[in-house]
């Protein structure tokens, strides 16, 4: 089949939701599908076989985007749809596949021109309008709900990235073709040997607890600073991601030992996994939020132990048998690290990969796709 992708997400970036989208588009042109993307004037241009990529103009006062609403998405957004519309409304193709508010030109699109739309739900888009603090506005908010009814309401079939959107969306539409779908698929890259003797060497001689991802406010760096003044002099923790500007503002608030706790921006993707393989802890410390976050499931395929928090993101997928869940706070956040280095973590650590060699396999995700287009393959 011939998709239309409408990405309103700077592609390629490490980072959550284009993460999604190129694992999506991984899939579908395996799959032997051709695909034409439709996304933002920045991030890295890939190259995979049966993809072209379209990207909108991009005014000269934007330079990059930020995570979550805002208004620099909504000037792009401007310039994108409508290059969407065209293509999708004048284009041959199969379905056009929506993610995030691309969602809204998806559902306008099927229901006045009858073009079949799958729309791709990585979260309640309402509900970011709280969780980035973006606005507080009961009538910006309740507008938005409506824009996600009519989207919900007007998809042929819907993707799900976790347990709680899928209750969302069934609870709402129960007769919906709906399909959760773990944003489970990865690269196999292959560690570098010298990379990771390197990394360990940022804390010679002591064990390392890492965080990967980005710097957001609700990920839990303030809660991991304070966390490594209960740890001695054993452990180094390692934060790997997020902007220079972030990593300068939690140095500039808050009061840490900088021999004990080091920051190193964003790396590249091919890079994630010889940090992984150099530390003996892997940290997802979210305060709130209830979307898994995509790094768990490379964590689950690490080998190492994971220590995350107690809250809905983590425990719809996590459990005390596969990792150590911990209250978000810093003392319980310390005494879980510590319990990663004992005997509790090489337990926790075996039984997570075990889990995921059984679930999380690239023939179950591919699965999984060819049976939410399935229903484009019929009409």
């Amino acid at each position: 089949m011939k998709i239309l992708m409408i990405a309103p997400e700077p592609f390629f970036e490490s980072r959550g939701t284009p993460f999604s989208e190129f694992y999506r588009i991984k899939a579908l042109t395996e799959m032997g599908h051709r695909v034409d993307l439709i996304t933002y004037p920045i991030g890295e241009d890939i190259k995979i076989d049966n993809l072209r990529i379209y990207r909108s103009f991009r005014p000269p006062f934007i330079k990059k985007i930020k995570i979550g609403p805002s208004f620099a998405k909504i000037i792009l957004d401007l310039f994108l749809f409508p290059k969407a519309f065209f293509k999708a409304l004048f284009g041959k193709y199969d379905f056009i596949h929506t993610h995030e508010e691309g969602g809204y030109l998806g559902a306008f699109l099927r229901k006045f021109f009858g073009k079949k739309h799958l729309y791709d739900m990585h979260s309640s888009l309402p509900q970011q309008m709280t969780n980035f603090n973006f606005t507080k506005s009961r009538i910006i908010i309740g507008f938005v709900k409506i824009l996600e009814n009519f989207v919900l309401k007007n998809s042929d079939s819907i993707i799900t990235i976790c347990p709680a959107l899928q209750e969302y969306v069934l609870s709402k539409y129960p007769k919906a073709n709906s399909y959760l779908i773990e944003n489970f698929l990865d690269e196999e890259y292959e560690a570098d040997s010298e990379r990771v003797e390197e990394i360990k060497n940022m804390f010679t001689g002591k064990k390392i607890a890492l965080y990967a991802g980005t710097l957001e406010h609700y990920q839990g760096i303030d809660l991991l600073l304070e966390a490594s003044k209960y740890l001695d002099e054993s452990v180094g923790i390692l934060v790997v991601g997020g902007r220079k500007d972030q990593i300068a503002g939690y140095k500039k608030n808050f009061e840490f030992d900088e021999n004990k706790v080091k920051f190193i921006p964003q790396v590249h993707k091919k890079d994630v996994i010889n940090f992984i393989k150099a530390c003996d802890v892997l940290l997802s410390l979210r305060k709130k939020g209830t979307n898994t976050p995509l790094k768990i499931y490379s964590y689950l395929k690490s080998g190492k132990p994971i220590v995350a928090t107690k809250i809905l993101s983590h425990t719809q997928l996590l459990n005390e048998k596969i990792s150590i869940l911990v209250s978000p706070d810093p003392e319980s956040i310390s005494e879980g690290i510590k319990k990663a280095l004992g005997e509790k973590g090489k337990k926790v650590a075996e039984e997570a990969l075990k889990f995921a060699r059984e679930n999380f396999t690239k023939s179950k995700y591919l699965e999984k796709v060819k049976k939410a287009i399935s229903i484009f393959e019929e009409l």
